[in-house]
């Protein structure tokens, strides 16, 4: 987890969470985790004001060979700008559009339909969703244990096997039923801005399914009510 000093790396969204843990460290090495001491040890976030998106600064250009001073060019003064009438509302900036890459010269594109173009169109939507993203370490090795404990005990009785996809679901239904807040959505009414408390935990989760043609797709399996099931 170690890295070289000076080198930069893209932690995408979770930069945040690194310089806060960074900041946590450097006060006191011990109020962090082995690993992150192992990590922060030799880690240099790089000189303020640098890219945030992890890129290193652009090397400095050689200095040109000192030239003999050339003669004063007398300065023009500049223009004075038209002051702006009184009152006058400042422009507004313009919006900023989004670019889409055209397709590569002989690319061959297929229209999207049915449910492919709503997946697209619902990951359009999602954009303009406002999002919060959190990260904590959580210790598996129980979770681990625990299953080869279950799997154990399914062999001797019914059969079957449980997965940690399985594990995992039942701990996402549990912990946002014992936090409920964790459960509201965003949504508009009436052009305003509201929080939505559902009744109910359901659970989504997203299947990769082959298609009869071939292709391949992700197929939600949508669990209602899923905080009052066993």
């Amino acid at each position: 987890m170690s890295t070289q000093p000076g080198q930069q790396t893209d932690f995408g969204a979770n930069e945040w969470l690194v310089y806060e843990i960074h900041q946590q460290y450097l006060k006191d090495p011990e109020s962090v985790s082995e690993a992150w001491r192992e990590f922060l040890s030799d880690y240099d976030p790089g000189q303020p004001g640098a890219s945030t998106n992890g890129g290193s600064a652009p090397a400095p250009q050689q200095a040109a060979p000192a030239q003999e001073p050339a003669a004063p060019v007398a300065e023009k003064p500049a223009a004075a700008a038209a002051p702006a009438p009184a009152g006058a509302p400042a422009p507004a900036p313009a919006q900023a559009k989004r670019v889409v890459a055209a397709p590569a010269e002989g690319a061959h594109t297929t229209p999207l339909k049915g449910a492919a173009a709503r997946v697209v169109s619902n990951m359009e939507a999602s954009l303009a969703v406002p999002t919060a993203t959190s990260v904590r370490s959580v210790p598996a090795k129980l979770l681990a244990d625990n299953r080869i404990v279950i799997n154990s005990h399914l062999k001797r009785s019914r059969g079957g096997k449980v997965s940690f996809t399985h594990l995992i679901g039942y701990a996402l239904v549990r912990a946002v039923a014992d936090v409920p807040v964790m459960n509201n959505s965003y949504a508009e009414v009436d052009g305003k801005p509201v929080v939505v408390t559902p009744d109910n935990v359901g659970l989504g989760l997203a299947i990769d399914l082959q298609n009869a043609n071939g292709t391949r797709s992700l197929v939600v399996a949508a669990i209602k009510n899923a905080d009052s099931m066993d």
